[in-house]
């Protein structure tokens, strides 16, 4: 009797492992069907094989365990950022390679369309001072991108960090940044097969590697540019503080809008200050404003940041304010291109590291009294400044 039960109660845990097992291989089966279909709608092994000629064989396709493994579940702890289009994690691969892992949390069909737009558009890209695309994991509702980690932060933190404890930035550091930030936006506008245009330009966006080198990231809200300019027209997109006043009125994104943005960087390098301040005074909210009212009383001197007053720079940084005057011209056909900002930046930051090559090529004159560029720049009038105020106003309520 004792024997009966004891055979039914094996016999029964047995039926009950066998279920849960057959469950558990059934889930399995499940998990990897979801898995298979969201990979062929990401476009799976087309997407693969054309990215990886695109990109010299270096791009990997990632499964989502390899992602979850390297950024130890996706947990709180490495998270090394937050944009408008996802989560970056920071992870380690196999053979100890570092990462950063773009996720993105809410799932809606914009979230798609944006992560499969970066794709697109970095797939296109080669150029060392943009944030370079590793591969991605498609067997996921919304495909994670895998990047090269860039370990020294942001722009912005490196500006507006630690006010107390920040370490000291060079003019000339500063000026290598803006220059390599610019030479990049200038390839995307001019020397790829479509133009690019990234639509969020911002010291948050701009990364430093070890060597305070710029890499330019997030291009989530960005788009080829369409040869009908009918087409230009989407919803705006960007980050308050640095929209194209045209933009908003517009529309229309433009090579001329990442210029505007650029120039508000400019304006932060030079300054230390933020774009925007809403618990400042109303007229101190917007460092736009703070800068053209320093300009009309010729007060520049009073809102540039204290670590670059004492170098005996004034000239050069005389050049650096007129560029960025002209970048945030109201109308973009005033504003120079991403390419002539570039050559600008380069030109000025190699007479600041060399400064002997003044005196033999008297380049700085070349620099800072240009006609073809500076002359151009508008100068700040009443009517200017009451077109940006207005402007500046409108922004304040974005994000």
């Amino acid at each position: 009797m004792i024997d009966n039960h004891a055979g039914a109660s094996v016999g029964l845990v047995v039926f009950v492992i066998a279920v849960a097992g057959a469950c558990l291989i059934q889930e399995r089966r499940k998990l990897q069907k979801i898995k298979q279909n969201y990979f062929r709608q990401h476009g799976g092994l087309i997407l693969f094989e054309e990215m990886k000629s695109k990109q010299g064989g270096a791009f990997k396709i990632f499964s989502e365990e390899e992602l979850q493994q390297a950024t130890n579940r996706f947990s709180d702890q490495q998270v090394v950022g937050h944009g408008g289009h996802g989560t970056v994690y920071k992870g380690l691969l196999k053979g100890g390679v570092e990462v950063a892992v773009k996720r993105c949390m809410a799932i809606t069909e914009q979230h798609k369309k944006e992560f499969g737009k970066e794709m697109l558009i970095l797939s296109q890209i080669n150029h060392r001072n943009v944030v370079k695309l590793l591969g991605c994991c498609l067997e996921v509702e919304v495909p994670m991108l895998v990047y090269e980690f860039v370990p020294n932060g942001t722009l912005f933190h490196l500006i507006h960090g630690n006010r107390h404890g920040r370490r000291r930035i060079s003019l000339a550091t500063r000026l290598g940044i803006a220059y390599e930030s610019a030479d990049a936006l200038a390839y995307l506008h001019s020397s790829t097969s479509t133009p690019i245009l990234h639509g969020d330009v911002k010291s948050s966006n701009i990364l430093l590697d070890g060597d305070y080198r710029a890499k330019v990231s997030d291009f989530g809200a960005s788009i080829l540019a369409p040869n009908d300019e009918s087409q230009f027209v989407t919803v705006v997109q960007g980050t308050c503080g640095y929209l194209d006043p045209e933009y908003m009125q517009t529309c229309q994104l433009t090579e001329k809008s990442d210029v505007y943005s650029f120039g508000v960087v400019l304006l932060e390098l030079l300054t230390g200050k933020k774009p925007l301040n809403l618990n400042a005074p109303d007229d101190e909210k917007s460092l736009l404003m703070i800068f053209l009212s320093a300009v009309m009383e010729n007060k520049l001197e009073e809102i540039l940041d204290d670590q670059i007053k004492g170098e005996n720079n004034a000239e050069f940084l005389q050049g650096i304010v007129e560029l960025a005057k002209h970048c945030l011209e109201m109308c973009g056909q005033n504003r120079p291109t991403m390419k002539e900002v570039a050559d600008k930046l380069d030109r000025l930051r190699k007479v600041v590291q060399h400064p002997w090559a003044q005196q033999n090529s008297g380049e700085d004159q070349s620099l800072l009294g240009e006609p073809s560029f500076l002359a151009s720049s508008t100068i700040v009038s009443d009517e200017y400044f009451s077109i940006k105020k207005n402007a500046i106003k409108g922004l304040q309520s974005g994000r």
